[in-house]
């Protein structure tokens, strides 16, 4: 009963907290600073979305107990965030996309609120219930992307960026490099929870990144170029959708049953050298793009490095990670960044500021760090906690001098080895003494001479 009275609180203050007087403003006068409410404003929502709700989302799918309370608390502290963006001083700003995305935003988290409520009541479990499960666990995996897309929105509404003529290119640039950072998560992700579906389906993690690349070109292929005469831009943005669709078929039709294929990667090095050439009007815009560029090339090469000669066209070994293999999606994190920051808009405003290309890359390479260390923190804490917080048995462990003990030994027999969860091995002493006798299953050996599943030696993990 209090969850419902907190929810009916919550639609109660809806329109109080949506209530926002524009005064009239039809342009962002940046020479006005902002005020404190909206600079907590900002830290608080930049914090929530994307970092606190992405690790309530994590602890839902792995069934921590702390997902209720943590998403809780996020619900409440994004709808006081919310208020405060409504109730500042400072800078005033019109109508834009930012504010429509919050009014979806609070929609959307009362929603998500009110059927995780529904779930922890138990109620209806036999018809509404079934329904209701998939629904909470879409809108919740969503809440990442939507809350990349808000601040997106957020910055751009803050500095007035993004406005009139320069929307086009805010979106190119806005897009392909989040893009990236996609990219970039989902190799993350497969890297570390991928390989047995992969497996499962035949399929190679190419495959997958060449589907996708030739959908990608044929979509940018046909929309670069808006009317009128051809600019220098307009054709090679148009070549790169040409290169993906046509790199693209090929790389799916050489990773067919699951083999490996050099395509994405090559790709990825033709487009960062593009990019690397793409002639600019200001020098620090030309330099940044070039960085871009590097970063993609560099990503490509160390891709094919890894694919050829570190994993020999194999896939990823279950349960062994190399550390090489962080580099290519950090770089194209990298390169998703400073792409993003690198329109006309923004390079124009850091130039007016005096700001040269080197530390306005190192604020990208921080930026690209910490947006790395968010996505490896949240792999590592869905298979660190709830459900997959039981240690696993090491790979190796026959090797390290364990070995497993056979069925007959374990109390109850009749469940299955499913049922019994991870197989239970005991610690034995390597040694080479002939006299050693095997017993149960070939990776077993009784160390002192006597046959049995009773064993004393032995030390149960």
């Amino acid at each position: 009963m209090r969850r419902l009275g907190v929810l009916l609180l919550l639609l109660t203050l809806s329109e109080y907290v949506l209530a926002h007087n524009h005064h009239n403003i039809t342009e962002i006068d940046t020479s006005v600073p902002f005020d404190a409410i909206i600079y907590t404003h900002m830290s608080l929502q930049t914090f929530l979305w994307g970092i606190s709700f992405p690790i309530g989302m994590v602890l839902g799918l792995s069934k921590s107990k702390y997902h209720v309370p943590l998403q809780s608390v996020n619900v409440v502290l994004n709808y006081a965030g919310q208020w405060m963006g409504h109730h500042h001083g400072g800078r005033q700003f019109p109508a834009t996309v930012h504010g429509i995305m919050a009014r979806i935003l609070f929609w959307t988290v009362l929603v998500q609120a009110g059927l995780g409520i529904f779930l922890k009541l138990h109620v209806l479990e036999k018809n509404v219930r079934k329904w209701v499960i998939p629904v909470h666990s879409v809108i919740g995996k969503a809440f990442p992307i939507l809350g990349w897309t808000q601040m997106l929105f957020g910055v751009a509404t803050a500095l007035g960026y993004c406005r009139g003529g320069d929307l086009g290119q805010c979106l190119a640039h806005y897009i392909m490099g989040s893009a990236f950072i996609a990219y970039a998560v989902i190799l993350v992700i497969m890297l570390n929870l991928g390989g047995h579906w992969l497996e499962r389906i035949g399929c190679s993690q190419e495959m997958l990144d060449s589907s996708t690349i030739m959908v990608w070109g044929i979509v940018n292929t046909f929309t670069e170029h808006h009317g009128g005469a051809w600019s220098h831009k307009d054709m090679q943005h148009t070549m790169l959708g040409v290169l993906w669709w046509t790199g693209g078929m090929l790389g799916v039709f050489l990773s067919r049953k699951g083999k490996r294929s050099f395509v994405p990667a090559i790709i990825i090095i033709m487009t960062g050298w593009g990019m690397s050439a793409h002639e600019q009007a200001l020098m620090i815009s030309s330099k940044i793009h070039a960085l871009f560029g590097y970063a993609l090339i560099a990503a490509g090469v160390l891709r094919l490095v890894e694919i050829c000669f570190v994993l020999n066209d194999q896939a990823t070994p279950h349960g062994i990670i190399r550390v090489f293999q962080h580099l290519p999606p950090y770089l194209l994190v990298l390169g998703g960044t400073l792409f993003m920051s690198a329109t006309d808009e923004e390079l124009r405003n850091v130039d007016n500021l005096g700001i040269d290309h080197v530390s306005y890359a190192l604020f990208d390479f921080s930026l690209s760090f910490l947006i790395y260390l968010i996505i490896t923190f949240l792999v590592h804490l869905y298979l660190s906690t709830g459900a997959n917080s039981t240690s696993p048995v090491p790979p190796n462990a026959v090797e390290e001098g364990y070995a497993k003990i056979p069925s007959t030994s374990r109390r109850r027999t009749s469940r299955t080895e499913s049922e019994e969860g991870a197989e239970v091995y005991e610690l034995t002493e390597q040694d080479d003494d002939e006299d050693a006798t095997k017993i149960g299953h070939e990776d077993e050996v009784d160390w002192i001479g006597r046959q049995g599943p009773s064993r004393l030696n032995g030390v149960r993990i």
